[in-house]
């Protein structure tokens, strides 16, 4: 079983105590702008509102494909992530069939980060259930809106860093779509202790390729976290979960973890033209 306690309680800056579970993308109005990417990364396109259907949360951005869209990866942010690697991807002239959607989140300041203001949650309890399902919720509308513009699931990548992760392995694992894959770096499973309830018997995710990646110094999330999720999906029937430990890594990525991921990526979605 997954250690209890698996989140960590941070504060507001200000010594407010707020129980913050890092897996939980944050619940605000829909009046935040979205960034302008090409002010960013001039060369991924100028950056798009997405359409939420009134879902409480802030306006996920979008970098469209390069050629004909034919897939797409749902990129859920870290603590203080914006745009992970696409940028990367797109210098290397990798992808150029996917476009990519990161969810966002607004900022609050929080302790972890030294008390300066960074994306993150702002929930009463860490883990709060009603938070994680409606972020759930949230991103199968995403994935939902993809399949309506012609997107098949097959073709959907879902996934993030650190609570990004997290609530993409529980919406992944727990999806009604069956997808191309699921991804989550530092990352752990939510709910773990009541994941039976919402994994159907007729869940078709059983057999969907599951990438995670963990360095082993992680003070924050911790790596065993992980090792006990990939060892939790696998005991639940998951059978395609590649667990991958970087040594010397703490909570954050590097140039390893992100080659094996594109490699991963490029199974998962090769290109059709």
């Amino acid at each position: 079983m997954l250690v209890p306690g698996y989140s960590y309680a941070w504060q507001r800056a200000g010594g407010d105590d707020n129980g913050c579970g890092d897996g939980t993308i944050a619940n605000s109005a829909l009046d935040i702008p979205a960034a302008d990417h090409q002010a960013e990364f001039p060369f991924l396109g100028k950056g798009q509102r997405l359409n939420q259907n009134n879902m409480a949360g802030p306006a996920a951005l979008v970098v469209p494909a390069l050629k004909k869209h034919t897939a797409t990866v749902i990129w859920a942010h870290g603590l203080g992530d914006r745009m992970p690697i696409a940028e990367n991807f797109r210098r290397r002239g990798k992808f150029e069939e996917v476009k990519f959607v990161f969810p966002n989140a607004p900022n609050i300041p929080i302790t972890v980060n030294f008390g300066m203001s960074m994306p993150g949650c702002d929930l009463a309890q860490a883990h709060d259930q009603p938070g994680i399902l409606k972020s759930r919720d949230y991103f199968n509308v995403l994935v939902k809106e993809e399949i309506e513009k012609g997107i098949p699931s097959s073709r959907i990548v879902i996934g993030g860093f650190s609570q990004g992760g997290a609530i993409s392995l529980f919406t992944g694992v727990t999806s009604p779509e069956k997808l191309a894959g699921i991804f989550g770096l530092s990352s752990y499973l939510l709910l773990h202790d009541k994941i039976a309830d919402y994994v159907s018997k007729e869940n078709s995710n059983k057999d969907t390729p599951i990438f995670m990646g963990h360095g082993d110094m992680d003070p924050m999330v911790k790596h065993e976290w992980g090792t006990d999720t990939a060892k939790t999906l696998k005991e639940m029937g998951w059978t395609n979960v590649d667990f991958r430990t970087y040594k010397g890594l703490a909570h954050s990525a590097d140039m390893k973890e992100m080659d094996d991921l594109e490699r991963w990526l490029g199974e998962r979605l090769p290109a059709t033209g």
